[in-house]
């Protein structure tokens, strides 16, 4: 087994150094440098596309997936061959999408043959760009309590209500949303459902954040009609399908804590300059940046080993949590740290050497992940009742 992992190691480093364009071995500079895809994707070069392309003609986007649902149908150990020798080689991801990281998850488990078939491939391919309707204006921690209602036609629903904090609603093409179809029942009926955001009455405003920059919408939803064929699991099941839904964006967000497209070091080393023995020339800085690395380390092997765990199906199910809260605080200290790093230029706003003020942005952006995807106060609660068995918890 080992030679065999050993070949396909050799054989996927050659293809990707083959493959794998020069420009798409550089950083992705900001989220809008990185391909999202969807019906109207824009390219930031001719190299982002044929890497697209090629990436997903082999299926893998998406590795793990089955070949059939357009994926790569590797093996757990292939597929993390997979992702080290793309980070080997420097490697982006050819694809950033929730469509990947969250709903086909979710489909897998769930969904019928035909809206596997249906959907599947085109996340896959990047042909259809996703986002989630899950939190409201009075349902955010407590999301069971949503009030956007789907009222029974018959084959279909007519939706109404209102979500927020929805990224990305104003770019993407379709969106996954928890509808309410029991109001008797406040876990046991609500339902998942899946429909395109240029149906009749969709509309989106953006929500403009402290950073300046805004991922974030309200959507709102005024009699859509959405065929019955687009629910995944059963009506009134729906609450089943967002917790298996929200594990995955809980490592999703995590991951941000173990991904750096440069590392910490090397920003601070550039800003601040070597001391005569080639270290950074600031011993507290360089000691706390010391430390960051090496709680990233562990992270990065934690995340690997939870991975494992959860395709095998032998995760507890509270793990994502314990993930989502380490890695949003871990990708908070990394920008705290380059922050420190870039002293006062860091704190620019506009200017081309800082690309419009990137370093400041990106630093308050990472206060809103210890909100979205359920607070960090809420994935503490967790920890306590399901992992640590806390007595009152």
């Amino acid at each position: 087994m080992t030679d065999q992992l050993e070949a396909f190691r050799a054989e996927t480093r050659q293809w990707l150094e083959a493959n794998c364009p020069p420009a798409m071995r550089q950083p992705v500079r900001t989220e809008d440098d990185a391909c999202w895809g969807g019906r109207r994707a824009t390219f930031s070069c001719p190299e982002q596309r044929q890497w697209l392309e090629v990436m997903a003609e082999r299926g893998w986007t998406v590795p793990d997936w089955p070949k059939e649902y357009g994926g790569g149908g590797l093996s757990r150990d292939e597929a993390r061959i997979l992702r080290q020798e793309m980070a080997a080689l420097g490697c982006r991801l050819p694809l950033s999408s929730f469509g990947i990281w969250m709903l086909g998850p979710a489909l897998l488990k769930f969904g019928t043959h035909e809206q596997k078939l249906e959907h599947l491939p085109r996340i896959a391919r990047g042909e259809i760009r996703w986002c989630q309707g899950y939190s409201e204006p009075n349902a955010g921690s407590d999301l069971a309590s949503l009030a956007t209602r789907a009222e029974d036609q018959g084959d279909h629903f007519l939706v109404n209500g209102q979500k927020i904090w929805t990224s990305y609603a104003d770019k993407a093409d379709w969106i996954f949303c928890l509808v309410r179809t029991n109001p008797a029942d406040k876990h046991n009926g609500i339902t998942f459902v899946l429909f395109d955001m240029e149906s009749e009455g969709v509309s989106t405003r953006p929500i403009l954040l402290i950073s300046g920059y805004s991922p974030f919408c309200e959507t709102f939803f005024d009699n859509v009609k959405v065929p019955k064929a687009n629910v995944v699991g059963e009506i009134n099941r729906g609450w089943d399908v967002a917790k298996y839904l929200l594990g995955h964006e809980r490592e999703m967000i995590a991951g941000m804590g173990g991904r750096s497209s440069t590392p910490v070091s090397k920003v601070a080393m550039a800003a601040i300059g070597a001391d005569a023995q080639g270290r950074l020339d600031d011993p507290v800085l360089r000691a706390r940046i010391a430390l960051f690395e090496l709680k990233a380390q562990a992270f990065g092997a934690m995340s690997e080993r939870f991975t494992d765990m959860f395709k095998a199906g032998t995760a507890h199910p509270a793990q994502p949590s314990m993930m989502k809260y380490y890695g949003t605080e871990l990708n908070k200290a990394r920008h705290e740290l380059l922050m420190a790093a870039g002293g006062a230029e860091a704190l620019e706003w506009e200017s081309e050497a800082t690309r419009g003020g990137t370093p400041a942005r990106d630093w308050l952006r990472t206060k809103a992940n210890s909100i979205e995807g359920g607070t960090s106060e809420v994935q503490l609660n967790i920890i306590a009742k399901r992992i640590l068995a806390l007595p009152g918890a």
